[in-house]
């Protein structure tokens, strides 16, 4: 193996590792914008607000889930 080879190698990984880092920030964005826009429709609606953090927790359950399985996978394959 090559010195090119490891030095390509270790910029693939850093190039993946920056990208998923950027797709946790994004994703956990995206899930609070979703979540606030959900809330005030239902709550424009007529349900209490209350209820309406309720339901949207969902949409941060959901996220977590995918998170995990993303992280699990990941320390499956090392």
């Amino acid at each position: 193996m090559k010195i090119s080879d490891v030095v390509m190698s270790f910029l693939y990984v850093t190039r993946l590792l920056f990208s998923l880092f950027v797709l946790y920030l994004t994703l956990g964005w995206k899930v609070r914008k979703a979540r606030r826009a959900f809330e005030k429709q239902l709550i424009r609606q007529g349900m209490a607000r209350e209820d309406a953090k309720r339901l949207s927790a969902f949409y941060s359950k959901m996220k977590d889930s995918v998170m995990n399985t993303v992280k699990g996978s990941i320390a499956r394959s090392r």
